[in-house]
């Protein structure tokens, strides 16, 4: 099989996948709402929103912070996350653009 080619892709079409892909569970759609309601929050009060085990949890973190959608400042002993107000205004941007695409209706 060959190699994806993504430089055959927008940048912008790119991100928007990469921002979906993040969306795309509904325990990330919990640590952002809960991130969006606390200027920031440490990980164990992030863990406790949801049931499921910390290790899950931290992955789905991780996958947040790879798309750049949250982002976490070392404050000892703890890490501080936050949501990305940069990438998150971008996000909510690339998503509503890309809903108002207009779909020809076959009948």
């Amino acid at each position: 099989m060959a190699p994806p080619k993504k430089d055959q892709f927008s940048k912008e079409d790119i991100k928007l996948a990469r921002f979906a892909k993040a969306l795309s569970h509904p325990a990330r759609i919990v640590i952002l709402r809960h991130l969006a309601s606390l200027e920031t929050c440490c990980f164990n009060e992030i863990s406790k929103e949801l049931p499921l085990a910390d290790s899950t949890v931290s992955q789905h973190m991780a996958e947040l912070k790879d798309a750049g959608l949250i982002q976490g400042s070392f404050d000892p002993p703890r890490v501080q996350y936050c949501i990305n107000y940069e990438n998150w205004k971008l996000a909510r941007k690339s998503l509503k653009e890309f809903t108002k695409i207009k779909v020809t209706k076959n009948e």
